[in-house]
């Protein structure tokens, strides 16, 4: 596996590959990032994996500095997982001069859930994407459904732009108790760490509760709020909503999906499920 820190040196080994198959991370991989490459393999050679972690999509007071980098480590993960090229830049390659050029995604996607409480979070997150691929020249890139808000944002990205990019999504991968697998997982204390399945279960209580026939979804996601809340989490959000515009149902909606996003401690935690055929 070959490992590049700069864009010239990036451009020059992939010379132009027809069938690039693309996965960006911020690094400090586990398994989920694992699975993504193995998802990549299947749609698309060479696979090309991206590790930068991104300042223009963090906030204020938000975990920039202290974000885990594992660049090492990362790459052992990605070579044994069959990953050919690791594009690993710094923040000078990324952003040589002031970023005043930025994309931002429509509001209806990106102003609510995350979006409401993470200010240009997700205009830093299009703007690095984009970047990425006018560098990499992927047919295929492959994100996760873990942040599923992020994926819808990407989908429509590359939509609008008219980019010839297959987005294909991975499922989430979980832990023995259901919680999510995030590298945000390791700020976790030991009691906290068990608090944290609670995100799935309440979620998982929603999609139960719709599946069987429930309609009252605003009286659903504040009784999942409130157990949440006893158990000592802060509260962002817990929302169903469409799964293909983020709004909230209509009856002509076919998929939903129900998301989460809270706090234990100073770990910021967020979830979702989707539902297929609800009303059905």
């Amino acid at each position: 596996m070959q490992v590049f820190h700069t864009a010239a040196e990036l451009r020059a080994a992939l010379g132009g590959e027809a069938g690039t198959a693309f996965v960006p991370t911020m690094g400090n991989l586990h398994a989920g990032h694992v699975s993504l490459i193995e998802l990549a393999k299947r749609h698309g050679q060479p696979v090309v994996a991206s590790i930068f972690v991104n300042p223009l999509q963090f906030g204020a007071g938000e975990d920039f500095e202290r974000y885990p980098r594992t660049l090492q480590a990362d790459c052992e993960k990605l070579a044994a997982a069959g990953c050919d090229l690791v594009f690993a830049p710094d923040v000078a390659e990324m952003y040589p001069v002031p970023q005043t050029f930025t994309v931002q995604p429509p509001g209806s996607l990106a102003n609510d859930l995350c979006g409401a409480f993470r200010t240009g979070h997700f205009s830093g997150v299009a703007t690095v994407v984009l970047k990425l691929f006018n560098l990499v020249q992927p047919r295929v890139a492959v994100f996760g459904k873990k942040d599923f808000q992020q994926l819808r944002v990407i989908q429509e990205l590359v939509r609008q732009f008219n980019l010839p990019i297959d987005i294909v999504a991975g499922d989430t991968l979980r832990e023995a108790d259901g919680l999510a697998m995030s590298s945000r997982n390791a700020y976790l204390g030991a009691t906290e760490r068990i608090q944290a399945a609670q995100l799935q279960r309440e979620l998982a209580a929603i999609a139960a509760a719709v599946q069987a026939g429930e309609r009252d979804f605003e009286v659903l996601a504040a009784t999942a709020a409130r157990h949440l809340k006893m158990a000592g989490w802060r509260i962002d959000y817990v929302e169903l909503r469409d799964a293909a515009t983020l709004q909230p149902p209509t009856p002509d909606s076919t998929r939903l999906v129900v998301l989460g996003a809270g706090w234990l401690g100073n770990t910021r935690l967020i979830d979702n499920l989707e539902l297929a055929n609800p009303f059905e």
